[in-house]
């Protein structure tokens, strides 16, 4: 039988529209460069995202062009982040902490034609305006500094609109926005959002068995909004009216910390480096803060079992999401099923730190050479994804379709275990796995058995070539201030959990382990300082 339902295209327009009709008076509010506080409603925020698209239309803005963004979280860039795709361009958000050879290779990539940047930024843009081509840079103003010869301002921008902007007639399956890869090796690769993707992953994360954002949530992404979308918080806050509460540049644990405190934050998004930072900051300063119950969203990287028990002695909630900017990024969740609602809380804590089961519309399968491997917790391989908000193919890069399978999976590079339950552990990155005398080690989970040891801050392991076993692992330390650790105190540590030609061989004490530009380690770099390492005897 034939359907009859009424054919709706999904954009984000109607996002904007349900924001500014049913929730006009809920606030968004942005920390400024100056540590005050910027307060306005989503009735602004419909009415300036609007202003927005009226003005990039009449600037010349046409359909699939790219509006490229250089800006903290604030109000600023919320505007662009629906102001843009409902005028018909495409959102680029540039990574601020990138190189600037880096930010202008990929601005040059993407053939951005404008760029929008907040004043505070102006000496970054200022290193890359003789690398890339924009037609028009129009300046947030923070400072009440006076906008430069060649650049605009971006309240005079918004000035030029009349008030009468009409929806361009969008397709669901036009680009919205796009983001590129970056901090792992080779060339960073564009994945372009259509509407469709963005309005569909927005929804997923308002389901009580994801991440269940709602009305009644006051939302703080400490993730960046360059980064993935900020996770598409700030959509699918925007989508059921949520407040929100956005950083601006100010990351540091005691800012943050006010911020959830004088906001009464509900539910707050970073990745695990923040969170530690955030806990070493209580402990340090106990009852310095009357914080509220939180659901803590983590990604970017592995969770360890550690950072769920001390988030939960806090009385916080921790929500696992693994996935990539390829998927988005979220793929799987670690949700408690109801059988195991009356498990203990370590074994519930054991749940948590895992990557979790695929969240609908997503399919995931992982593989090694002789086919999908056994739910067994302990087979290994890689895993593949396909859905609705899962890349197809990366932005005019063709030598990289390789990522994707024949049959039209997407191969992420990560090696994970799939246990009887169906949950994913990510095991490690396919570059990260170490070889010794033929057997596979997991750099992650000896990394996260590190972590539970009380005086440790970071740990990184990697492998380094040896001369009789192929490879073996080294533990990169970062130690706790004041704490004093040895090799054979931590061998001790690891022996009850690890077999003995699985225990690191070395053990480096650091002050500080080197970070991509979203707060994952970067192993690449700690294999090249340690290239030339000289095994003793």
């Amino acid at each position: 039988m034939q359907g009859t339902m009424m054919h709706y295209s999904l954009t984000l327009s109607h996002s904007l529209e349900r924001a500014g009709k049913f929730f006009p008076n809920a606030e968004i509010v942005s920390r400024r460069p100056d540590h005050t506080l910027h307060r306005y409603s989503y009735a602004d925020l419909y009415r300036r995202a609007r202003a927005l698209a009226e003005a990039l239309q009449g600037a010349g803005l046409k359909r699939g062009d790219r509006v490229a963004t250089l800006m903290w979280n604030h109000h600023a860039h919320l505007e662009a982040y629906f102001g843009i795709p409902i005028a018909g361009g495409v959102l680029h958000t540039l990574n601020l902490r990138l190189a600037p050879s880096e930010i202008a290779y990929i601005a040059n990539h993407a053939q951005d034609r404008f760029l929008i940047v907040d004043d505070v930024l102006l000496p970054l843009y200022a290193r890359i305006k003789d690398l890339v081509h924009f037609e028009r840079v129009i300046v947030v103003g923070w400072s009440g500094r006076t906008t430069a010869s060649g650049l605009e301002d971006y309240e005079e921008f918004l000035n030029t609109a009349s008030g009468s902007f009409r929806y361009p007639d969008l397709d669901e399956n036009e680009a919205a926005c796009m983001c590129y890869t970056s901090g792992t090796t080779g060339v960073p690769k564009g994945v372009v959002y259509t509407h469709r993707s963005v309005m569909l992953h927005s929804f997923l994360l308002t389901t009580v068995d994801n991440f269940g954002i709602c009305n009644a949530d006051t939302v703080l992404p400490i993730v960046s909004m360059f980064h993935v979308n900020g996770w598409g918080l700030s959509y699918a806050a925007t989508l059921v009216g949520s407040k929100q509460v956005l950083p601006g540049p100010h990351l540091k644990a005691e800012s943050l910390l006010d911020l959830c405190e004088k906001e009464t934050v509900t539910v707050a998004a970073g990745v695990p480096t923040v969170w530690h930072s955030i806990l070493e900051c209580l402990d340090q300063n106990p009852g310095s803060w009357n914080l509220p119950p939180m659901r803590v969203l983590v990604g970017g990287a592995a969770p360890s079992l550690a950072l769920v028990q001390r988030l939960r002695r806090h009385g916080w909630s921790l929500e696992q999401g693994w996935g990539l900017t390829e998927s988005s990024p979220q793929a799987t969740t670690s949700q408690i099923k109801a059988h195991m609602k009356n498990w203990t809380e370590e074994e519930k804590c054991e749940i948590k730190a895992q990557a979790g089961i695929p969240v609908p519309f997503v399919e995931r399968r992982v593989m090694n050479a002789d086919g999908e491997v056994p739910w067994d917790g302990e087979t290994m391989g890689e895993v593949q994804l396909r859905g609705p908000w899962v890349a197809a193919s990366y932005y005019n890069l063709p030598a990289e379709n390789d990522k994707w399978t024949p049959d039209g999976w997407f191969r992420t590079s990560d090696v994970g275990t799939i246990n009887d339950e169906g949950y994913l552990r990510i095991v490690d990155r396919t570059k990260d796995l170490i070889k010794s005398g033929g057997e596979w080690i997991s750099s992650v989970d000896l990394e996260n058995a590190l972590l539970a040891h009380p005086k440790i801050r970071e740990a990184a392991v990697i492998a380094v070539a040896h001369p009789k076993w192929q490879e073996r692992p080294v533990a990169v330390i970062v130690a706790n201030e004041g704490a004093r650790l040895s090799a054979q105190a931590l061998r001790d540590f690891l022996s009850p959990k690890f077999a003995k030609w699985q225990l690191p061989d070395a053990f480096v004490f650091v002050e500080e382990l080197p970070h991509t530009s979203t707060g994952k380690l970067l192993k690449a770099e700690l294999r090249r300082r340690f290239q030339d390492w000289k095994w003793e005897g």
